[in-house]
């Protein structure tokens, strides 16, 4: 329980519907969604699309998301995977012959094809309960009517310095980032909402605006394709699963990078955590000394479902054990190779839970803030740069070729046991999502935090040779963690941002939303 005499919240209790988000206009959209009788399906969607303009730098339409979904009545849970591919025209070699060692991160070339908008009606087709014109219908009202500002969102909108041309004039005011309580509108994409409303992915997909989104790709020079987009589709995969002290952390498959989450527990698990100050240097130094061993892996071996090589023995048990003996509790182990993929922080994650009995962890990015910082020319649409996590590398799993996705550091999450659904979660972050991961389930089932304070607790991250602290981190353990070696970094940001569901036996749900961002949680 927390200090009543401290700054702080509450989680949030409920027994009818639930949704924790990272903006309060979307986690009240969703459980609007749940009261008018849509499921939790329908309630994602819905505040899953309004995220793109409450907090546009972090999301929108042209992005990719991931989705695990537990059904009513059953305890099985399904992954969609909705992320877009490179257009079929491009490859490694091509960048390679003109001087390129990596895909330039805000060029065209990093733009992947938009495949969030296929899963969201993929899983509407398949698991929701009302049309797509209800859901879609507080985002159309809001992109028209405006939303204002908030203030995490502002402090983003104010540090992004790569929007060009179509996205300067969509998403700038006067050429200026927005301040809090400004009021931001996109009636062009009311109009793009309204024809998905109507048409479904047809509406997106063709027609005037798949027109749009490959006019103005083709005049920035891409080699996108009216076929990239039209074969564009979201896909299910059975999700991947690992084991922690008698709990499941259930994960999306590659081209996300859980099982980056997955090993980095089970390296974990081979430590006393329990009997370690939670803020202390010996859990920063061993789950710093982890992460390292545990990127490492993920750098070599994920990238396209189809092209993803030793899966099984990245996830397998002796993996684990093998990697967890390289480690010195008293120093630091050099750096693995440096990371290939370019590295950011923005997406947006939701979490919805209904009577029902349906819960479903959804993550939706645009990549870097605002994506590529371009964007189509008539309706505004912003194109991600996902493309910039693939590798030239030639030979490389992850190489980027044509037709083929990209390495993702997107990934929901949800934890059972003893077979049981009791924790849809996810923590925002680019590179650092897996480490949020590990140390939101460390803190619930070593520390025995509470789900809120369990977000809240200060964060930690090894990252290019610096282990960066956020604030609240004691002095004497950074001073500590220097001793061991480590170099030492306070963070200029916050770490990432979790939302998290936690479904109690006696069907009450606790929702509980990560402070560093603007949401909450909400429930009836």
């Amino acid at each position: 329980m927390r200090d009543f005499q401290s700054p702080g919240r509450s989680a949030v209790f409920a027994t009818n519907g639930i949704c924790a988000t990272s903006h309060p206009l979307a986690a009240k959209t969703a459980i609007d969604l749940l009261q008018a009788g849509g499921n939790a399906a329908d309630a994602a969607i819905g505040a899953a699309v309004l995220l793109g303009l409450c907090e546009p730098q972090m999301t929108g339409l042209g992005g990719d998301c991931f989705v695990l979904l537990k059904p009513a009545g059953e305890e099985r849970i399904v992954a969609l995977n909705g992320s877009g591919r490179a257009p079929a025209a491009l490859d490694a070699a091509m960048l390679r012959d003109q001087g390129h060692s990596t895909v330039p991160t805000y060029g065209v070339e990093a733009v992947t094809l938009p495949g969030a908008v296929d899963a969201f009606c993929r899983l509407n087709t398949d698991w929701g309960r009302k049309d797509l014109s209800e859901i879609l219908a507080p985002a159309i009202r809001y992109a028209e009517e405006g939303i204002p500002v908030a203030p995490r969102t502002a402090f983003d909108w104010a540090r992004a310095e790569h929007l060009q041309g179509a996205a300067r004039d969509t998403y700038l005011m006067a050429g200026e980032a927005p301040r809090a309580g400004q009021i931001f509108r996109a009636p062009a994409q009311a109009d793009v909402l309204r024809r998905i409303a109507r048409e479904g992915r047809a509406g997106f997909y063709e027609g005037e605006v798949a027109q749009d989104l490959i006019e103005s790709l083709n005049a920035l020079g891409g080699t996108h394709s009216h076929a990239d987009l039209d074969q564009t589709r979201a896909e299910y995969s059975p999700p991947i699963h690992s084991e922690y002290h008698g709990y499941e952390l259930i994960e999306h498959a590659p081209n996300g990078q859980g099982a980056t989450a997955c090993l980095l527990l089970n390296i974990l698990a081979h430590f006393d955590l329990e009997g370690l100050d939670p803020l202390g240097p010996q859990r920063a130094h061993l789950e710093a000394e982890a992460t390292k061993l545990a990127y490492d892996a993920r750098n070599q071996f994920i990238a396209d479902p189809d092209h993803t090589t030793r899966l099984a023995h990245m996830l397998a048990p002796e993996t684990a054990a093998a990697l967890a003996g390289l480690i010195d509790p008293a120093r630091v182990l050099p750096d693995p190779a440096p990371l290939t993929e370019a590295i950011h922080r923005d997406t947006v994650y939701l979490t919805v839970a209904d009577r029902d009995g349906m819960a479903v962890s959804l993550i939706y990015s645009i990549y870097h803030s605002f994506g590529s910082g371009l964007a189509s020319n008539r309706f505004g649409i912003l194109f991600q740069n996902r493309g910039a996590g693939f590798t030239l590398t030639e030979g490389h799993t992850n190489e980027l070729k044509g037709g083929k996705r990209p390495l993702h550091t997107i990934i929901p999450a949800m934890l059972r046991h003893e077979g049981r659904l009791i924790l849809p979660f996810g923590v925002m972050g680019g590179a650092y999502q897996p480490v949020g991961h590990a140390r939101l389930v460390s803190n619930l089932i070593d520390y025995g935090m509470d789900l809120q304070s369990a977000i809240d607790a200060p964060r930690a991250f090894a990252e290019a040779g610096t282990l960066t602290l956020e604030r609240p981190y004691p002095e004497a353990t950074a001073q500590a963690l220097a001793a061991l070696g480590h170099r030492i970094a306070r963070a200029e940001t916050p770490i990432g941002g979790a939302q998290a569901i936690r479904i109690h036996t006696s069907g009450c749900f606790e929702g509980a939303s990560d402070p560093r961002k603007d949401g909450c949680a909400l429930g009836y």
